[in-house]
């Protein structure tokens, strides 16, 4: 019987929690201040809602999580939070109550590919999406609210790479460009590119085996192929990032990994030493079918998602002081059985007044519950002895100072609040 986590997955120890759950409050703290709402779905949908045939990318084609159900339904695991988050949007009619809908989601996603350093067949992101409305400056507002959040995490040379797909009309010129482009290659091609040719040529410029190759190197970009109308709304998106002063750089052959991208793609990376040469933490763009092809009207949206095993990865490697463990106010020490009872009413006293208190449960020597104590840092020690409990006391030792001091029971929460308060 298999007693280990399953390949590709990990788990959040009680030492690193603090982390993840600083990490979820940052999200929600700047998403706020971008009138953003969270939406949550199930990490399960019926295949469809991946498994569309406008989307031909490895990650939906080959790295998904498929199984039946009992009642022979087609389900799989979400490989990625937007499709989710648009099923969800029209099967409530979202859109039926404000032309822009602004939220942002927090889970679990999953993919069969090969685990590596940051990168789980159980991943976490979070990510934002803001759907029903075609706007240079809503794509720009998006761009900038990813810069913003991981500036806000304290990373330093955070720097946007943006560039555009252009319309349907300017990405079909542009992919006609990439398969006349790519066809005399064929043959010098790895096994996926050559079906990616005629079937979705732009993951070529993705790919990982064949990216140093000269046909990629040298492939058009999509700039070539910009129609008037794509170039002014590409030339719009820009004059906002200039507007709000954020760094960012023309990518020309960013295309990002989903087919269902129109219009501004982006990404955003972060100088961090001794991260690799791949700084990139996130990124996303515009789409404008998706909406459509799972039954809703023909409405756009853009978004982004971040990885938060990355984030917390670059977190650590850029050495920001970003979060701290739970502190303990207060652990108390107990001598005897019906000690703890005072002990219990003491804990429960302290943590009304939203202190973090402690004691031992396992029937410790005084030195056992004492080092204890220590080892978990508590600001302050109570301890019950039995003769200061027939004296009516407890003495309360200052881990800090080492001053130790006997109080009156019925004034430790007192005491201790006036302590822990200066």
């Amino acid at each position: 019987m298999a007693t280990n986590r399953v390949k590709g997955t990990y788990d959040v120890l009680p030492n690193e929690s603090h982390q993840w759950i600083m990490l979820e409050q940052k999200i929600r703290d700047i998403l706020s201040l971008y009138h953003m709402r969270e939406i949550r779905t199930p990490m399960m949908e019926y295949s469809n809602v991946f498994h569309r045939e406008s989307e031909g990318s490895d990650m939906v084609t080959k790295e998904t999580y498929d199984f039946v159900d009992r009642s022979n339904r087609a389900l799989t695991l979400r490989p990625e939070g937007t499709a989710g988050v648009i099923r969800a949007y029209v099967e409530n009619k979202l859109y039926t109550s404000q032309e822009l809908e602004k939220v942002y989601y927090i889970g679990p996603n999953f993919r069969y590919e090969r685990p590596q350093k940051g990168r789980y067949r159980q991943f976490y992101q979070f990510g934002v999406e803001a759907i029903g409305t075609v706007d240079p400056a809503l794509d720009a507002e998006i761009v900038i609210l990813a810069y913003d959040f991981i500036t806000r995490l304290g990373l330093k040379g955070v720097k946007v790479r943006v560039n555009t797909l252009g319309n349907e009309v300017s990405r079909t010129a542009y992919q006609k460009a990439l398969v006349s482009h790519f066809t005399p290659y064929k043959d010098e091609l790895c096994s996926d590119c050559k079906v990616r040719i005629d079937k979705n040529p732009l993951r070529i410029l993705d790919c990982k085996i064949d990216h140093k190759h000269q046909a990629v190197i040298n492939a058009p970009t999509p700039l070539d192929l910009l129609d008037d109308l794509s170039k002014e709304y590409f030339d719009d998106v820009i004059s906002y990032l200039d507007a709000a002063g954020i760094s960012y750089e023309i990518a020309p052959k960013l295309v990002r990994g989903l087919d269902y991208y129109s219009h501004t793609v982006f990404e955003i990376e972060a100088d961090i030493e001794g991260f690799g040469a791949q700084n990139v933490l996130g990124g996303g763009g515009r789409y404008q079918n998706l909406v459509k092809e799972l039954g809703g009207p023909d409405l756009g949206g853009i978004g982004f998602a971040f990885g938060m095993e990355r984030l917390l990865m670059a977190i650590e490697a850029s050495h920001v002081n970003f979060s701290k463990d739970l502190e303990l106010d207060c652990f108390v020490i107990t001598m005897s059985k019906d000690l703890r009872k005072i002990a219990t009413k003491l804990l429960y006293d302290l943590r009304s007044q939203n202190y973090v208190a402690d004691m031992n449960y396992t029937d410790k020597s005084f030195k056992g519950q004492f080092k204890q104590a220590l080892r978990l840092e508590a600001k302050y020690i109570v301890i019950l002895g039995e003769d200061e409990y027939q004296r009516g006391v407890a003495s309360i030792k200052n881990t800090k100072t080492e001053i130790q001091e006997e109080v009156k029971l019925e004034d430790i929460v007192k005491y201790l609040m006036e302590k822990l308060e200066n």
